[in-house]
């Protein structure tokens, strides 16, 4: 196969990705999008190796795994505080937009880790819950985007149909890092500041807004938490 059907193949698969994400939804064409170019160099090289150009190939792969490390590195980076409220646990980092009240997520661990909440379909959200069954936190977590995204999900044969109203998990000693975060604020925000932040997350993630007892239980705390600072 020579270079030039090679490039054109790589814009096809291009193309094809491109056609593919216009039935997605924003959160999914975003990550789809950050490994794309990666994806299509890393073919490219492959392709000229195989076919003895190595000596285009390899520059290729090694740029294409450059770019899909910085990619990785992207989609797990800590954005900054404003209009965004952020909940970690060992397995997940569970983003709540602040304005619209939609929720995403990051797996940090286990056989999707790497991958966005929304990327992934029913079978493939079930399949985390199994796996977070022996860490109640991260379990929390993804229950309640399951309530925001799948509202009937718990109304499966073998689902618990509880609305998870129960306390929450403990979660340890909350930093004053993961209290600014969860809050949405910046450190050295004023009490004021906190107690508005408070105020206005609670409104969408308390029980009875459709919200989890475990993300009012997270705000809570970090409310407490930055309030002492103040006392």
């Amino acid at each position: 196969m020579s270079p030039i059907a090679l490039f054109f193949g790589g814009l096809l698969l291009l193309v094809a990705v491109a056609g593919g994400l216009m039935t997605l939804r924003p959160a999914v064409i975003a990550n789809t999008l950050r490994f794309a170019l990666p994806t299509t160099l890393a073919v490219l090289g492959v392709g000229m190796t195989v076919i003895g150009r190595g000596g285009l190939g390899i520059p290729l792969l090694a740029f294409a795994m450059m770019l899909f490390t910085r990619a990785r590195a992207s989609s797990r980076a800590t954005r900054a505080p404003g209009g965004q409220s952020y909940v970690r646990s060992a397995a997940l980092e569970m983003e709540l937009d602040l304005d619209t009240g939609e929720m995403n997520g990051l797996v940090l661990a286990g056989s999707f880790e790497g991958s966005e909440l929304d990327a992934l379909d029913e079978a493939d959200l079930m399949q985390l819950r199994n796996e977070l069954a022996g860490d109640p936190e991260s379990l929390g977590l993804l229950e309640s985007y399951l309530d925001r995204r799948m509202p009937d999900w718990r109304a499966g044969p073998d689902m618990d149909e509880d609305p998870g109203l129960g306390a929450a998990p403990s979660a340890g000693a909350m930093t004053q890092k993961e209290a600014y975060e969860i809050l949405g604020l910046a450190p050295g925000a004023s009490e004021s500041e906190i107690r508005e932040a408070h105020r206005r997350l609670m409104k969408r993630m308390h029980p009875d807004a459709g919200g989890t007892a475990f993300l009012a239980g997270r705000i809570n705390e970090a409310k407490d938490v930055l309030l002492r600072r103040h006392d």
